[in-house]
């Protein structure tokens, strides 16, 4: 027995959610379920003999299958085959066991019932779904917009003939159905089931009728069938006279009205009301049906006369009036007028209103028609001006109506005057209009109190004046004044239409609706205010489209429009055509003035932004840190689900818009994550996307090449290959290498049969906007682009993905090239053959063929034993070796695995690396070097692809054999002689410098992979890498220290990169190079500075790296002044170049801005903020050389000569007040920290006026947004560069310069910590909101400066006491917040995971680059690892967060040991000042609470002893010796914390009881709590330390106390020993007294 899909799988097919989604498909299965669709709900059979005893004789069904399939049989009434049909497809879709289950089920009487009632459910389902189905095909079979209206046209078609007759037949069974009962249906039939059955019984019967009328919407009912139907209808009570009637419950009401709605409306449907209507306008009434059935009008009416006892029959009996009055207008027939005031009796005008509702539809405004009429009539053209010149005739009659229900009714008036503005002239009209309005239309439902009228109600006038807004003080709005007098138009007992004598500017009223909707955006009454508001915004886009001029009269409309699309946007069920509109009109405004709109917009949240700086194009290509933006997000969950794009073909116009507007180059940076989201995810899914409207895929294609255009178009920035991309490298390396390009190659392969079969079947009043002139404009921007992209492209060996798609021929026949070259035939637009020809051409020129085609031929010419037979030329075996290395670049798998395969194919690629060359003076055959080239990068890629496992055997022998006979040394020996012979020969020039340039590319490479790859390359002799080196060092010095040639320079630059790279690969092997890299930077440092900026870069890092690898003492570099001299210089002319720079680029505006960054003559490029940058790089240095230089001998001197601190402070100082040069800053901020560590160092900081530099503008890092809010704390890594880092940076280095230079820096202290102390109290605050390690890390830093400072705690308290006070109060909170999350390991699990967003992901996740100490990356290295790895990745980020809060909480303690009595003192000495000092704690006992609320008490310290306590028990019991080192670092932590908690405990509670304001009791109380805990303390104390405790890091990690006192070393000592021991056991004693 075969058993078909389902009816659910149909109804998903027929959807579009399958995979089944081709039309071919969709009427295959149209064909495979037709007898179903045939049959309707008739295809489900009754029970019967024949069919159970198929069932029991059915071999292909497992026995209690069939056991079970006959109780559903008698449960459902159903056939035997059927019902086992339905229980496999049950268990195909829905059951969620397994088999063995299914089993356990079927045996057990209690599961097995409970799976009966599910299959019924299921059976239930079907049902609906097949008339689904039906209803879906008789919806779209004649709407062209349905990817699948040709396949059900087809269908509907086959249906036609018996669908009304079958499914009439099915409503009627149904209606008259007799109920189940347990007799008929067995025990499972209870109450219950029976009143499921009733309920589907009715939605069966709605669809039925739903199917029925939808059918005679589309054919023709005859007369005799509106008989029938009628007498059906009314025998039935319209769905009230149910057989089973005594079942309706109150749930199953509306069922019953929606049978009762459509049973009315098949009737109205039935008199063919529409062709009705045309009949009478054409005067021809006798076309319709109903005009010769004479016979059935008659019994129509008698039918009629008995209706009018239910309200179903209103619609009915009106519609038939309607036709009789229509066919017989002058017949004066009783009975008509009988039947209408029937109808009007069973109010049908409210029965209309509430059917309309109850069938989920809204009720239309019956003048929108006519308004939409006007204005299409006003779009013709010059009809605006002539309305204009009698506004009072003919059309005016509309706009009178629409002015005198304004402003109660907006969109009316709007939307006329929206079309008739067509010039400028008719702009000054409509606004002057609107400007000067003189009635002011309210509804009123009861008559307001501040009104008073005359007895007849007719005139009201105002006793108050009236805000007719609810907005705030402040803000636009309009006000009635007292005494104006308003008509009543229409009064009556429910509403007042009343029209008010007063005048006012519609202008400020459209101002106050925005402000509306504004404030109700968030509210459900923003529909009806988006309602009002878009025709405002419409009405505003054409008027500044049409005439600039009055842009400036709009600007408190225009100005708003900002808020209104970020609040709109982040709504739940955000209104799109709202959105479009708003965006509509950025557009027209981006055209004129693009940087004001860039700069508002993209604080609005709408468009695509990146969360992390751009640094490189591999991160933009993979949109790390991007996000879709408020659009991308409505793109995604709004436009795509329903079809409809206003919003994209808006959003489009205005990205083109502000691209062609000419932005500078940091806004056009801006829009790359927009760019980024058209290419990504919208050019090669687009025409995959749902549509609605024929024509919208074309349109976006269209838009978003144009957009692509545009920006391939603008002028080159002068940007470096290694540089942050820009849009344009963005654009062409995305068009090139992604799947956006094979998008743009599928628009070109259209060809020119389809423009020509498209431009044949529009209309020819299409004009340019049809779609045959879209895609032939498509067509040619296609062309356009992959023309520029192909030019623009950086050169490169391999082919990109674009060239090889361009180039291929493809199966079955199909050629694009031939496709493309078919254009020259196109005959309607001479551009497009054109560039079609331009394509060609580029295509012939870039990638010519090579004249060998047979691989068997390129063997036979690089086989060297045929070499013995004749002779190869070498620009023959050059050319072989070139198509080889062709098939490799381009990953030819197929010809690559043959040649693999090939016996002695290694052996013989590899001959050319053996032979002897000439020396590079007496070279004669160029090509030979070409030919090494190509073997040598062969050899790479093969190595770079295949993993090293699985290379071939033979070429590992090759490489062995390499690795033997010595070709390592012998091909650096030659390279640098090459190289040498170069710089010798550089005012003569070398002939053969292009194949030199290309063999010494390829033997880069092969070392790069060398590194990476040492044991495949057998390169793993330190002697052997250290003799490279030296050669590479050699080459580089030979080049780059005498030569000034670009070719020197050029090959220079690339043995520098591989110097760089070795150097840090080969750290071990590495020798002492300072001193020839110290040449080579003076000789760089002398050259063309345009052509050296990349390669002094490389030798700064370079640099760097040596110093950080020897780590030697300054005594021991001879070459340390003038390298520092050297360095300095550098240093100096790069941040004046970067003052200038960043002064230009913030003075100049947008245009300017951008014609800047387009000059190309200029000797040098605008100076650029980059990671890898000269001035970047040469801070780095200097502060390495300066580290070097501890005692400050050279430095000094250096730093008095060359003025490098004022030019650092100033561009410091002016990239932190404009938020530029972020990796400038962090650099120059390392470099003052260095500094600062001496004392030396710090006074010459300080004397350079850092205070002044960092001070205030270091208040632009973190301003306040424009939402009033201070900007949120960093979650960014530790180690990522961000401007929160900065402010980090700063807070460390006044730290340093307070603890070097202690008394002569605390005025500066003090200024900083005043103008900070904002931040300062948030960031003390935050740790309790936001545990992530970066907040973590500037609390630390905080902390870290607060306890320098507060060893000064008198000049605190004299220059700013509040301050000191705020700062006391906040780390008692903090140490409160440490001491709870300490606690609480579950807790702060909780509030990393959920608070803080940042829970471990489900899936994989990509690998992290480096490791970072951060929770951040320990997280995202776990993502994809199993439930092991994650739960250990978990503890760890949980570990680095214990361990920040540790060292926050032990450095909070320390500084507040500061502010409470010096523990000796206040013990010893009665007459101390109590009131110098404030009590810090409250005096209770309870355990710290996360509630900001609850005041830190003397409960808090004692619990953070007992946390610190349990942490260091803990940590000896699962203490490991991979962790040795970190549990030492946080037992000194721990035991320090705790040392200073006693500290503090003692002297506040020494404070309180020498305190006189304090209650003698509370002082008891305090004694005796302060004995029991820490006697018991002490005890857990004694025992901790009899078995061994850690040194406090008092004198080495954190700064040291005043009075702290000593802590024995880490083994263990007697308890007596312990001084701070001792000092609690003599305050217990001293408290026990």
């Amino acid at each position: 027995m075969s058993r078909p899909g389902s009816c659910r799988e149909l109804w998903t097919i027929l959807l579009g959610r399958s995979a089944l989604r081709e039309p071919v498909q969709i009427e295959a299965e149209l064909d495979r379920h037709w007898d179903r669709l045939h049959q309707g709900l008739s295809y489900y059979k009754p029970p019967s003999s024949s069919s159970a005893a198929k069932v029991k004789d059915n071999k292909d069904v497992a026995q209690p299958l069939k056991e079970f399939g006959l109780r559903i049989s008698k449960l459902l009434n159903l056939d035997e085959q059927q019902s086992v049909q339905i229980l496999q497809c049950y268990l195909q879709e829905d059951y969620r066991g397994t088999r063995d289950s299914l089993k356990v089920v079927l045996k057990d009487e209690r599961q097995s019932l409970a799976l009966l009632l599910k299959i019924a459910d299921y059976y239930y389902e079907e049902r609906m779904c097949l008339l689904r189905c039906v209803l879906l095909l008789l919806t779209y079979f004649q709407d062209e917009r349905h990817p699948y209206s040709a396949e059900y046209s087809n269908s509907v078609t086959k249906l036609e003939k018996d669908l009304v007759s079958c499914y009439q037949a099915q409503f009627e069974s149904l209606f008259k159905a007799e109920a189940p009962t347990w007799e008929t249906h067995g025990n499972l039939m209870t109450e219950r089931q029976v009143s499921r059955w009733f309920l589907q019984c009715l939605r069966e019967q709605s669809l039925l009728l739903e199917i029925i009328f939808l059918y005679y919407a589309y054919f023709e009912m005859s007369p005799s069938d509106l008989l029938s139907f009628t007498k059906m209808f009314k025998e039935q009570g319209f769905g009230l006279r149910q057989t089973n009637r005594h079942l309706v419950d109150k749930s199953m009401d509306a069922l019953v009205d929606r049978i009762g709605y459509l049973s009315s409306l098949i009737l109205v449907e039935g008199m063919d009301i529409d062709f009705l209507h045309k009949c009478a306008l054409e005067d021809c009434t006798e076309q319709h049906q109903f005009s010769c059935a004479a016979d059935v009008i008659k019994e129509m009416d008698q039918l009629l006369l008995t209706f009018g006892d239910i309200p179903h029959h209103g619609p009915v009996l009106l519609a038939w009036v309607l036709l009789r009055h229509t066919l017989r207008p002058d017949e004066t027939n009783p009975v008509v007028r009988r039947i209408g005031n029937t109808a009007l009796q069973l109010g049908v005008f409210q029965y209309l209103s509430t059917m309309l509702k109850g069938l989920g539809q809204k009720c239309a405004c019956m003048c929108s028609h006519l308004i939409d009429a006007a204005c299409e009539v006003l779009s013709a053209p010059s009809l605006a001006e002539v309305f204009w010149e009698m506004p009072n005739m003919g059309l005016g009659m509309i706009l009178d109506s629409a002015v005198g229900m304004f402003p109660h009714q907006i969109g009316p008036l709007l939307q006329l005057l929206t079309a008739l503005l067509s010039n400028k002239s008719t702009v000054k009209k409509v606004y002057n209009f609107l400007d000067k309005m003189s009635f002011y239309t309210q509804v009123y439902k009861h008559k307001p109190n501040d009104v008073i009228s005359k007895d007849d109600e007719t005139l009201w006038r105002r006793q108050t004046q009236k805000l007719l807004y609810p907005l705030g003080t402040g803000q636009t709005n309009l006000w009635m004044p007292q005494g104006v007098l308003g008509q009543v138009m229409i009064g009556g007992e429910q509403t007042y239409v009343v029209r008010w004598d007063y005048s006012y500017s519609s202008w400020t009223l459209f101002t106050c609706e925005v402000e509306m909707l504004l404030h109700v955006v968030s509210t459900a009454d923003v529909l009806a205010h988006c309602a009002r508001v878009k025709p405002i915004l419409d009405l505003v886009h054409k008027i500044i489209s049409t005439d600039w001029t009055v842009s400036d009269c709009l600007l408190p409309l225009t100005s708003r429009i900002y808020m209104l699309l970020q609040r709109l946007t982040s709504v739940i069920n955000p209104p799109v055509d709202v959105i479009a509109s708003c965006v509509n009109c950025l557009s027209v405004l981006a055209a004129r003035m693009p940087g004001k709109v860039w700069s508002s917009l993209h604080h609005t949240g709408f468009l695509p932004f990146a969360s992390n700086p751009l640094t490189n194009m591999a991160q933009c290509v993979s949109a790390e840190g991007m996000k879709a933006g408020n659009y991308g997000n409505l793109l995604v969950q709004i436009e795509q689900p329903r079809g409809e794009y206003a919003v994209t073909i808006a959003f489009l116009r205005l990205l083109t818009t502000l691209v062609k507007g000419q932005l500078g180059s940091t806004q056009n940076k801006g829009l790359i994550p927009c760019v980024l989201l058209v290419l990504k995810e919208m050019l090669p899914t687009y025409h995959k996307w749902r549509y609605n409207t024929y024509g919208v895929r074309e349109r976006i294609g269209c838009l978003i090449l144009e957009l692509i255009h545009a920006i391939l178009n603008l002028s080159p920035e002068g940007e470096d290959q290694g540089s942050t991309p820009t849009l344009q490298s963005l654009c062409i390396y995305s068009l090139a290498n992604t799947e956006a390009g094979q998008a743009v190659v599928n628009i070109m392969g259209v060809g020119v049969d389809t423009i020509d079969v498209v431009l044949a079947a529009q209309p020819s009043s299409c004009g340019a906007e049809g779609p045959g002139q879209i895609l032939i404009q498509t067509v040619k921007l296609a062309f356009s682009v992959t023309n520029n992209v192909i030019r623009l492209k950086p050169p490169s060996d391999a082919a990109s993905p674009l060239e090889q798609a361009l180039t291929q021929h493809g199966g079955h026949g199909s050629n694009l090239i031939a496709v493309l070259a078919k254009y020259i035939y196109h005959k309607h637009d001479p551009a497009l053959p054109r560039l079609a020809i331009q394509l060609l051409k580029r295509l012939a020129t870039e990638f010519l063929l090579g004249e060998w085609s047979c691989l068997h031929v390129v063997l036979d010419l690089i086989d060297s034993k045929q070499q013995g037979k004749y002779w190869c030329p070498p620009l023959l075996h050059r050319a072989a070796l070139a198509f080889l290395l062709a098939l490799w670049q381009d990953r030819r798998d197929s010809a690559i695995s043959v040649l693999r395969a090939k016996e002695r194919f290694w052996e013989n690629l590899t001959t050319p690396l053996f032979g002897t060359l000439t020396p590079p003076s007496d070279t004669t055959e160029p090509c030979v070097l070409e030919t090494c080239a190509f073997v040598m990068k062969i050899i790479g890629l093969e190595i770079y692809y295949v993993v090293s496992g699985s290379l071939e055997q033979s070429l590992k022998d090759g490489l062995q054999k390499f690795s033997n006979a010595r070709r390592y040394e012998y091909w650096s020996q030659y390279v640098k002689a090459l190289v040498c012979h170069v710089a010798a020969m550089e005012e003569e020039g070398v002939c053969y410098f292009a194949e030199t340039q290309m063999l010494i590319s390829a033997w880069r490479m092969l070392l790069i992979l060398a590194t990476g790859h040492s044991e495949v390359m057998q390169l793993t002799d330190d002697s052997t890498k250290l003799k490279l080196f030296m050669d590479v060092l050699d080459g580089t010095q030979a080049a780059l220290t005498t030569p000034t040639s670009v070719p020197c320079l050029r090959l220079g630059s690339m043995m520098a990169t591989l110097l760089l790279i070795l150097l840090k690969q080969w750290r071990r092997s590495a020798p002492d190079i300072l001193s020839p890299l110290s040449l080579i930077l003076e000789s760089v440092l002398q050259a063309d500075q345009q052509l050296m900026e990349r390669t002094k870069a490389k030798v700064f890092s370079a640099l760097i790296s040596v110093l950080q690898i020897q780590g030697l003492n300054g005594g021991d570099i001879s070459q340390l002044p003038q390298l520092l001299l050297s360095v300095c210089e550098t240093v100096k002319d790069e941040a004046l170049a970067l003052i200038d720079s960043t002064r230009h680029m913030s003075q100049a505006g947008d245009a300017a801005e951008d014609e800047d960054s387009m000059e190309t003559d200029s000797p040098r490029g605008p100076q650029k903020d980059q990671r890898d940058g000269v001035c970047v790089l040469a801070l780095h240095l200097a502060k390495e050389l300066c580290r070097t230089d501890e005692d400050g001998e050279h430095w000094v001197l250096v730093m008095r000569k060359v003025p490098v601190l004022p030019s650092v402070l100033s561009a410091m100082e002016l990239s932190l007040r404009s938020k530029n040069n972020l990796y400038f800053t962090e650099a120059a901020l390392h470099l003052l920290l260095t500094l600062a560590r001496t004392p030396q160092g710090a006074a010459a900081v300080a004397g350079a006026g850092v205070i002044q530099t960092i001070c205030l503008p270091l208040l632009s890092v973190y301003e306040v947004s424009s939402n009033g809010a201070s900007q949120s704390f960093s979650r960014k890594a530790q180690d990522s560069a961000c401007w929160p880092g900065v402010y980090r940076l700063c807070m460390s280095l006044m730290e340093s310069l307070l603890k070097t230079l202690r008394y002569n820096f605390v005025n500066e202290a003090l200024d900083f910590v005043g103008v900070h102390q904002e931040r300062i109290l948030q960031c003390l605050n935050a740790v309790r909101t936001v545990q992530s390690l970066s907040c973590l890390d500037e609390a630390d830093h905080t902390v870290g400066f607060l306890l320098q400072l507060s060893s000064f705690c008198k000049e605190w308290q004299f220059h700013l006491p509040k301050l000191l006070r705020d700062v006391q109060v906040n780390l008692c909170y903090l140490c409160q917040t440490c001491t709870y999350l300490l606690h609480s390991k579950k807790m702060l699990h909780h509030y990393l995971q959920a608070k803080n967003g940042e829970a471990l992901p489900p899936g994989p996740l990509a690998r992290t680059q480096r490791p970072q100490q951060t929770k951040e990356a320990a997280v995202a290295a776990a993502g994809g690892a199993g439930g092991g790895e994650r739960e250990e990745a978990e503890q760890k980020a949980l570990l680095a967060v214990q361990c920040s809060l540790l060292k926050i909480l032990s450095k909070t303690l320390a500084t507040l040991q500061h502010f409470t009595p010096d523990c000796c003192q206040i013990l010893l000495d009665q007459c101390m000042d109590l009131a110098e000092y404030r009590t810090l704690f409250v005096l209770s006992f309870t355990t710290p609470a996360f509630d900001p609320d609850v005041a830190p008490s003397f409960g808090t310290l004692l619990a953070t002893i007992n946390v610190a306590l349990g942490m260091l028990s803990e940590m000896e019991k699962k203490k490991e010796p991979a962790s040795l080192s970190i549990a030492s670092l946080a037992s000194s932590l721990l035991m320090f914390t705790m040392e200073n908690c006693f500290y503090v405990l003692i002297s506040q509670a020494v404070r309180c009881l020498k305190d006189a304001a304090i209650l003698p009791r509370d002082k008891q109380r305090l004694k005796q709590e302060l004995s029991s805990e820490l006697s018991t303390l002490l005890s857990s104390l004694s025992r901790h330390f009899r078995r061994g405790s850690p040194s406090s890091p008092a004198g080495g990690l954190l700064p040291s106390s005043q009075s702290k006192p000593a802590t024995p070393g880490s083994k263990a000592a007697p308890e007596g020993q312990e001084p701070f021991i001792q000092l609690v056991q003599a305050f217990v004693r001293l408290v026990q007294r």
